[in-house]
């Protein structure tokens, strides 16, 4: 059994949603996605530990605070490579930005691999299934642009202005695939 609860937030509402111990999705609304890592039936319930401390991370996060990722307990749904690439994600320190292909050159080291698709990577970046907290808005194109998050590109850019992000050279694409 999963269940859910609300947060309000400056880049709007948020769900999230636990199995009972640990966070298993946060989203935003409307988000590619939404709600996609959780395939079991899910009930609202306010009262749970982790949603209390989730609130209280998300209150520190939009304060302009750096809490740790640590401190929280997380347990997102997806295969060994998506989880692979969560992990680096979770790695990316605040207010730094790195690329998809420096994320699949990471990644290949670590899996012993010669070489890996950024775009595989960009794959498992997009389906992060907690979104703020595993920091996939600090992944930008190698051109600098801020391509491809789920929650919107308006989002992104927000949350990386919130945590002080050098957006030097960054651009919102005007067309492409991953708008």
């Amino acid at each position: 059994m999963y269940y859910t609860t609300d947060y309000t937030s400056p880049v709007g509402h948020l769900t999230m949603a636990s199995d009972g111990d640990s966070l298993t999705g946060l989203w935003l609304e409307g988000q590619k996605y939404f709600c996609g890592a959780v395939k079991e039936r899910m009930l609202p319930k306010n009262n749970l530990v982790i949603f209390d401390a989730a609130k209280k991370w998300l209150d520190r996060y939009f304060a302009g605070k750096k809490p740790a990722i640590s401190e929280l307990s997380l347990a997102p749904a997806g295969g060994n490579f998506r989880q692979e690439i969560w992990k680096l994600l979770c790695e990316i320190p605040y207010g730094k930005l790195t690329t998809y292909g420096e994320i699949a050159k990471k990644a290949a080291v670590k899996m012993n691999r010669q070489n890996m698709s950024a775009q595989a990577v960009g794959g498992a970046v997009g389906h992060n299934p907690i979104s703020i907290v595993i920091p996939c808005h600090r992944v930008v194109g190698a051109n600098g642009s801020l391509t491809g998050y789920a929650g919107g590109l308006g989002i992104k850019q927000k949350l990386l202005e919130l945590e002080g992000a050098d957006m030097t050279g960054i651009f919102v694409p005007v067309k492409g695939s991953a708008l």
